[in-house]
């Protein structure tokens, strides 16, 4: 089963996709991973994606296809992937119906108000990455190794809403794109609800 995961900055995306991929053995997908992994390993796209990137240019997404067709190539996906991030425009995706079968595509609704407190509210470990929110975690030291915690520089509202904005531009209208495999869960909810929710959708669909 081949997965997209819609949903604005905030609204959990990757923390469902980590769980979807342990309940079905999935292979979870992020073209910021891609771009890392190719830019490390000195291929071809990568370097090329690599000359964009450092001029401060969005990589085009032909490059960005063509790391993704190799990725979903490899033998770990055949058993399906979920796509966490991508696509983020029509012509993205438009790209990608050309190279995967896709077989849902789950959008998390989350209002802005509370992907506004989420981001404010977001607390990383400054050693390990645990990433902590204030509204469950009021310690000002990691539950996993002690280290300090901290707030990225980015988690603001003036950048989140440019944030916002762009991602009701260019991928809101994914929406309708996908509408004939579209599911929309409730994404306001815990973590541990929103993962039964798209877990329970999943199963059904497997059926």
């Amino acid at each position: 089963m081949n997965i997209i995961l819609l949903g604005a900055p905030f609204s959990g995306k990757g923390t469902v996709a980590r769980k979807i991929v342990d309940d079905f053995g999935l292979i979870q997908i992020s073209t910021g991973d891609l771009f890392r992994e190719n830019i490390k390993n000195g291929t071809e796209v990568g370097l090329l994606a690599k000359t964009y990137m450092d001029k401060g240019e969005l990589v085009p997404d032909s490059v960005t296809i063509s790391m993704l067709k190799e990725r979903i190539s490899r033998e770990d996906c055949k058993n399906g992937f979920i796509l966490d991030g991508f696509p983020r425009s029509i012509p993205q995706a438009q790209e990608l119906e050309k190279i995967a079968k896709i077989d849902a595509v789950i959008a998390l609704d989350v209002p802005f108000d509370e992907i506004r407190r989420r981001c404010l509210g977001r607390r990383v470990c400054s050693k390990c990455g645990e990433i902590y929110n204030t509204s469950t975690y009021s310690e000002s030291t990691c539950a996993k190794c002690g280290s300090p915690l901290f707030q990225r520089n980015d988690d603001n509202l003036e950048t989140l809403n440019n944030r916002l904005e762009v991602y009701e531009k260019m991928t809101a209208p994914l929406i309708n794109f996908y509408a004939d495999r579209l599911n929309v869960v409730d994404g306001s909810v815990s973590p541990e609800a929103t993962h039964m929710s798209v877990k329970k959708l999943l199963e059904g669909l497997k059926k």
